[in-house]
């Protein structure tokens, strides 16, 4: 092994509102401190239950992906597991994400995007 995961960097133009976001999506800990990142205006960060950490770093002129135009592309996505996508989708939704493509169901997946315009999946498991 040459290297260990510390975290997925998200770039956004608010720190505090996508954590939150994703902290409520997965039951994490919004800026819980780490020896690890200086917390402040421009980094914030999401403990997981399972141990993952997710951090956000400000970046004042942020162009979210634009779903699917390869012109801004979405460069990578998250997926989470959910056991009743229906109610999930209504929770996401709810909190601030957008529906980006529900094809049907028998896919047993949706695509949104988080508040800051990053596509994420909720698949059915």
């Amino acid at each position: 092994m040459i290297a260990e995961l510390q975290c997925v960097v998200l770039d956004c133009p608010d720190t505090a509102l996508l954590a939150g976001f994703y902290a409520e999506l997965l039951g994490g800990r919004t800026d819980q401190p780490d020896r690890r990142w200086t917390l402040g205006e421009d980094w914030s960060t999401v403990h997981t239950p399972s141990g993952f950490v997710l951090c956000f770093q400000r970046v004042r002129d942020h162009l979210p992906p634009q779903w699917p135009d390869p012109a801004r592309p979405q460069q990578f996505h998250l997926d989470f597991g959910v056991p009743d996508l229906d109610r999930a989708e209504e929770l996401v939704l709810g909190m601030g994400a957008t529906l980006l493509d529900r094809g049907p169901d028998s896919r047993g997946w949706r695509i949104f995007a988080d508040p800051a315009g990053h596509p994420f999946c909720l698949l059915r498991h």
